[in-house]
């Protein structure tokens, strides 16, 4: 397994339109997730060791951006056949399961995840009020394991500040995870 990184947050990108089915068997679009103060967008999987690593705190923080007007949602983009471990029953399981806040969305074409330039799971893209990239960093030090309980949460941060301010932090660290498994088509 590879570990790759995004780039860099390309400021006032605009947030991409979607229309996805959810684990709950409803369909959400863009405008069904975002918040009044923002959208964060996350990509993620069921199988990923960084996305497991953090999943306990990326609920944490997501509860806690509701509250600051910050709308969640995450987007699982993997090839299926490839990752049986990420396929629709599998996706659902996890969100019952970890009780998750946000909305888990399959993007079966993997569409979405080619209009956002999503690249590893998990990768996190924050919106402000205006739908303009503000985030694309990292949600803590986590690797493949979790950081320290007590450590802070810099997606946490810069979401806050984008629901008081309208503006993420310049300095980004750049998140690292799995490689989004791209079918071969």
């Amino acid at each position: 397994m590879v570990a790759l990184r995004p780039p860099v947050c390309a400021f006032g990108e605009p947030a991409w339109d979607f229309c996805l089915p959810g684990t709950d068997g409803r369909h959400y679009t863009l405008a069904d997730c975002r918040g009044p103060r923002g959208l964060l967008a996350m990509f993620i999987c069921n199988h990923c060791p960084y996305v497991q690593a953090i999943l306990d705190r990326l609920i944490r923080d997501c509860t806690a951006l509701s509250d600051l007007g910050i709308g969640c949602v995450a987007i699982m983009s993997n090839d299926v056949a490839a990752y049986p471990e990420d396929s629709p029953a599998a996706m659902k399981a996890l969100a019952e399961t970890r009780g998750f806040p946000f909305p888990y969305l399959y993007d079966a074409d993997q569409s979405v995840a080619r209009a956002y330039g999503a690249v590893c799971t998990p990768d996190f893209f924050g919106y402000n009020a205006a739908g303009e990239l503000q985030y694309r960093g990292r949600l803590d030090a986590s690797g493949k394991n979790p950081a320290p309980e007590s450590g802070p949460s810099e997606l946490y941060a810069a979401m806050r500040e984008i629901a008081h301010r309208g503006r993420g932090p310049q300095d980004q660290i750049a998140s690292i995870g799995c490689s989004i498994k791209w079918r071969a088509d």
